[in-house]
């Protein structure tokens, strides 16, 4: 085949920046991301070891300098980050730059111990706001379109971060935050809103007072819905999609990192695009802290790379998961996270027996005469630990049927995920609603000391 024209040459190059939001950073080949990624990690140790006493005092621990980083698999060399240790360093220890000349803090709840803390500098807001929109350009979002953010604004990264990459991608914000439910379905409505950010139980809560209000929001404008904070099943993708009539995506994010946009579904939906450019993955066994092969289910480890305020050297994230560098059907390069499984500090083990939360949702999510609303209550007795499951029922389910829903649930809990437990049906809205991250498990147990 000959030479392409200048007039086909350009053609392409016009399909490619619509296909992308950053056309030549997100189809990189994967040799000059490898080599791109590199130099970022070299400044990025650089940074760390210079400026943040912690990281300088275990890497000389460990006998390294930042010159001994010479190949992406050096990157094993580095050791890890927790989270306790933001909340032993608690407040701006792990800072690599002095607090006046950070633009923005964020902190999580601390609900159990300190908070964790985390800084930017102006050009890290702008990184992120950059990411972020394009994660939602991934997604299917457009510039102009009605952007509905129902993710909590002020000091959890959700709100603010889809806010500015919005802004960033050219759409139109409403940044209504969480509550006021039946406002916010008139206001979906009202606005015709084409993309809505929340998380996924907060997605189902919007849908279920739409229904009690005789709103049937799949008549409306929404069609991309980009959600995140939480883990979420498959199960639970198709039923948000059913009741919202939207192509449901993964956003993935965390606060120790830069918030959400780290990862995000493009519109195959077969896993979520992590932008390499920016980030370093690793997946480790959660025992033994080593690497493990492409496409084995591990923890996921991420390192910033151009995190300029807070650089995050090898960060346990404890979500478990699998990476593939396969080639995606839309074109983008950078290596997919497939659907996060669980997290390691949310696994309950029972009689033996691993169990995720997302696990039970799966079997729960779909089933007849179950609304999409649990919680796990976990016992001890003796020195046994005791799982049993509240699920509610749909709406105009007759109470005759509940010791059956019950029965059949417990059945397959048993089968797919293994373990016995004491299911009790209760009627629709018994369930607390969260405006933010569901609370799944409640745990009765004792505390120790």
């Amino acid at each position: 085949m000959g030479a392409l024209s200048r007039a086909e040459t350009g053609l392409r190059a016009g399909q490619a920046e619509r296909s992308f939001l950053h056309a030549e950073q997100e189809t990189m080949p994967r040799e000059r991301l490898a080599q791109l990624q590199l130099g970022r990690l070299q400044t990025t140790v650089r940074n760390a070891f210079d400026n943040v006493p912690l990281v300088r005092q275990r890497l000389e621990a460990k006998g390294l300098q930042p010159a001994d980083i010479g190949s992406l698999a050096d990157v094993a060399l580095l050791p890890f980050t927790v989270k306790t240790d933001l909340r032993d360093q608690y407040p701006f220890g792990l800072f690599a730059r002095p607090c006046d000349q950070l633009a923005r803090l964020h902190a999580s709840s601390g609900t159990t111990g300190k908070a964790t803390v985390v800084g930017y500098t102006k050009e890290d807001l702008d990184t992120w706001a950059d990411l972020m929109a394009r994660s939602m350009y991934a997604a299917g979002a457009r510039r102009g379109d009605v952007v509905h953010n129902a993710y909590g604004y002020g000091l959890f990264t959700g709100g603010l971060g889809a806010h500015y990459g919005a802004e960033r991608l050219g759409a139109v914000v409403v940044p209504v935050s969480g509550g006021s439910t039946e406002r916010q379905v008139g206001l979906i409505m009202d606005f015709k809103a084409r993309v809505l950010c929340a998380t996924p139980s907060y997605a189902l809560a919007i849908a279920e007072v739409a229904q009690q209000q005789g709103i049937d929001l799949r008549t409306g404008g929404l069609r991309i819905g980009l959600f995140g904070a939480e883990p979420w099943s498959t199960a639970m993708r198709r039923e948000i999609e059913s009741r919202l009539g939207l192509k449901a995506m993964d956003v993935y994010g965390l606060s120790e990192i830069m918030g959400p946009g780290v990862a995000c579904e493009c519109e195959c939906q077969d896993g979520l695009h992590g932008w390499e450019d920016h980030f370093l993955f690793e997946v480790i066994d959660p025992e033994t802290g080593l690497a493990l092969p492409e496409g084995e289910a591990g923890e996921l480890v991420i390192t910033t790379l151009t995190k300029q305020a807070l650089p995050m050297l090898r960060y346990r994230t404890r979500d478990i998961t699998r990476l593939t560098t396969a080639p995606c059907d839309c074109g983008r390069t950078h290596v997919r996270i497939l659907r996060i499984t669980g997290r390691n500090d949310d696994m309950l083990i029972i009689r033996g027996v691993n169990v995720y939360p997302s696990q039970i949702e799966a079997v729960l999510v779909g089933r007849p005469n179950i609304a999409p609303h649990y919680q796990l209550v976990v016992e001890r007795r003796g020195i046994l630990d005791i799982v049993s499951i509240e699920v509610e029922t749909a709406p105009g389910t007759d109470a005759e049927l509940f010791g059956a829903i019950a029965r059949d649930v417990a059945h397959h809990i048993k089968s797919r995920v293994g373990i016995t437990t004491q299911v009790s049906v209760l009627s629709p809205g018994a369930i607390p609603r969260s405006q933010g991250k569901a609370v799944r498990v409640r745990d009765l147990r004792p505390r120790e000391g």
